[in-house]
This record gives C-alpha cells, structure tokens and sequence, in this order.
C-alpha cells in the first residue's frame, strides 16, 4: 500500500510530462495505475492517445557521405553526350576505362611495372597525369619511380629545365628518378660545384647522356674534375658525351679544360665565356688530344633549339612549372602595399629571374670558342703522326711509374684500380 502511494505522489508531481498510462506486473497478472485515484485497477481503462516525442521534435533525413561517394563515382561510368536535336543521351564506359581510371587513382600502390607491356603502361600513366597524380609530394614520387624504373628512356629520354632552377629545387628527387636520358640541358640554372644533380650526372643510370648543356652554372675546376673523374679513373659516367656545352663559366681555367680531354668521344665542344689564360694553347691542346677543330662560325649544335622536353612525362615536368610558378606569383593583398611605396616614392624590390642576356653579350665580346670534329681531317694527319711517336715514349714512362705505383699500393685492400686506371690517373 505504501508503494502505490508514492508511485502516484511521483505520478503527480510529474504530470506535465505527459508520460501515458503506467501498467504494472503482480502475481502474473498485468495491472494499470490509476493516476487521478492513485491506486491500482485491474480493468484495462480506455485508450487515449499519448505523445512518443515532445511536440518540438523533428526529424530530418540525411544520406550518408560515403554512399554519396559511392553514387557520384558511379556516375562516371558513363559518357553523357547531346544529340542534334538537343537530347541527353548516355552510354555506359567500357570495362577497360572503368580499370584504367581505378587504376590510375591508386597509382602509388603499384608494386611494379617490370614486364608488363609498354602500351597499356603509357595509357596508365597519361590516366594518372590527367589526374595530376605525380605532382604530389610523397605519392607521386613513388609512382613515378616505378614508371622509370621499368621503362626507362620511354618515360623521359630528353629533359630541357633551362632557367628552371626553381622546378629542380622542388623536384629535385623526382628529376633525379629520371634513367636513360640522351639529352640534358641545364643551362642557366647556377647550380654551383656542389650541387647534388651534378653529382647525380656521374651514376649509371645517366651513362646515356650524349647531349649536356651546362652553360651558365657557376661551374670552376673542381667541378669539372669531379665530373670527369669516373670517366677519368674508372671509364665510367658520362662516357658517351657528344655535345658538351660550359660556356659562360667564368671560373673554368686552362687545369679544368684539361679534364676535359678524357670525352673520347667528343664531337662538339663550347668553352665560350671561360676563364681561359692562354686560348691559343687550349685551343691546339684540344685539337690535338681529342681531334676537335676551332669553329669561325657559331655551331647549330649550341642554339638550345634542339634540346626538348620529350616523352610520357613531357605534360608532368610542365604540371611542376606551373605549380612552381603559382607558388611566387605576388599576392592580391600586397599590390596596396607597393602602391603606397609608389606613393611615398619608394622603390618595391622584386627578385626577378635571371636570364643568360647578360652574360650572352658577355660571351661575344670575348669571342666564339666552339669546336666540332671534321669529317675529313687530311691537313691534321702529319700532325698526328709526329705526334704520336713522342706519345708512345711518354706513355713506356707512364707504364712503368705505373707499375712501380700499383706494386707500393698493392697492399691496400680497398683500391681495386687496374694499370689502365693508375696509367689514366698519371696522365693528370
């Protein structure tokens, strides 16, 4: 009794919850309070109507974010076209573009592309370009090592990043993915002696280089020589060197031509705007050396017209320019800035990029020193024969201080140079 008692104080203290009847289980039978009595009835009273929320309740229906992915992917499977009559009309995508899309939004989880064929590989990564997948920072690293790796000179066999230094301190790690290059022009770009690509310019995977363009680098002799040293030591590297360009390099004296004559195979040569002390003596030590004569006439071989940008990755090195150039545009919110340094008669200094003009003229005024190879050389052949003889005593000296040398350092377990190598180390 006491227990119904306080279950109808409580019933009436919270009347205006509007809570409904309240039934109650006794001895197995179903029993319902009454509220306005405040006890117990075994009769079922009259239903009447109750709220199962309060009256500002609402509810309101939403899709799920990862269904509504799912339904605007879907969507992509179709091409929607117009007809002649301006009716919408759609077909379904083959099942070829519907993997090639999938597969070139998942390009970085490839885990390689070694033996799968070249044609439907190129149609991968033109999907993957499209869809800018090689500009990101990490992702798009990966996938292009990939590409590279397994395809070599298809993915880039000739790279022009001219007045580009901005690109090849942003991706320098991407450039450097780059194998099998036949073309490399860097000119403009002052990289320096130290620079990390140029050291990259000595490995393996750039032994294909037959075209390098380094006009304008800040390059000395330190550079040259440890450019040429795997050529020079070794005959590795850039063996293969046709056409060298270091013009405009001040800092190139008559010691760092001399590493220069290593490129055996060396067909065209410019040294113009160089720190050259006694020109005529550079230009007879090449001629003789390496067999390249001094051109009048300024060579087509050095107008940068030939060097281009070509392969798959052709829309990707200009993908990187373009966010390159993005990134330093000036800023909206600074133009009323500059306009109050006008005002005030103040000058806004702006970093503009360095052109080759400059140093261009300087070049001519110091005059033209290219070299290319004769076909037919009649007039040098006495030349070559008196020389050769002196040659051949100088190099009985050399091979017998060689292997004086290779006997005192035979010893040393971690040189593994042959006579040819000591014979070339000698010869410098």
């Amino acid at each position: 009794q006491n227990w119904t008692r306080g279950m109808s104080y409580c019933l009436h203290s919270e009347r205006h919850l509007d809570t409904g009847p309240i039934y109650v289980r006794e001895n197995g039978k179903l029993h319902v309070v009454n509220q306005g009595a405040g006890g117990i009835q075994n009769v079922t009273p009259k239903t009447r109507s109750f709220r199962l929320f309060s009256r500002g309740f609402s509810v309101e229906l939403c899709m799920n974010r990862e269904d509504d992915r799912a339904r605007r992917q879907r969507t992509d499977h179709f091409i929607f076209t117009y007809t002649k009559e301006g009716n919408l009309r759609y077909s379904a995508k083959s099942l070829f573009s519907l993997v090639l899309g999938y597969i070139s939004d998942n390009v970085d989880h490839i885990d390689s592309l070694i033996g799968f064929p070249e044609q439907i590989a190129e149609k991968v990564f033109s999907a993957a370009e499209a869809r800018q997948k090689f500009t990101e920072p990490v992702t798009g690293l990966r996938a292009l090592q990939k590409f590279t790796e397994a395809y070599g000179n298809l993915v880039l066999c000739s790279l022009c990043l001219r007045n580009r230094y901005l690109v090849i301190s942003e991706k320098l790690e991407e450039i450097k993915s780059f194998r099998e290059l036949t073309c490399l022009d860097l000119s403009c770009c002052k990289l320096g002696d130290e620079h990390e690509l140029l050291e990259h310019l000595t490995k393996e995977a750039l032994s294909s280089i037959k075209r390098l363009l380094l006009k304008d680098n800040s390059l000395s002799d330190a550079g040259l020589r440890r450019m040429t040293a795997p050529v020079r030591v070794l005959k590795k590297g850039l063996e293969n060197l046709l056409v060298l360009d270091l013009s405009c390099n001040p800092k190139i004296t008559d010691v760092g031509i001399g590493y220069l004559l290593s490129f055996k195979k060396l067909n065209c040569l410019d040294i113009s705007g160089t720190g050259l002390k006694d020109v005529n003596a550079v230009i007879k030590r090449i001629q003789m050396q390496i067999g390249l004569v001094h051109s009048k006439v300024p060579l087509k071989e050095f107008d940068h017209s030939n060097c281009k940008t070509e392969g798959w990755a052709e829309q990707t090195v200009l993908q990187w320019e373009q966010a390159v150039m993005e990134a330093i545009k000036p800023q909206d919110n600074l133009r009323s800035r500059t306009a109050a340094l006008h005002f005030y008669g103040k000058t806004h200094r702006i970093e503009e990029v360095v052109k080759c003009k400059v140093v261009e003229a300087e070049t001519k005024a110091s005059g033209n020193l290219q070299f290319y190879k004769e076909k037919v050389q009649n007039c040098h052949l006495p030349l070559k024969k008196e020389v050769t003889g002196s040659h051949e005593l100088k190099n009985n000296k050399k091979r017998a201080l060689a292997e004086q040398e290779r006997e005192r350092t035979s010893k040393q377990k971690h040189l593994c140079l042959t006579v040819e190598d000591w014979d070339l180390l000698n010869t410098y």
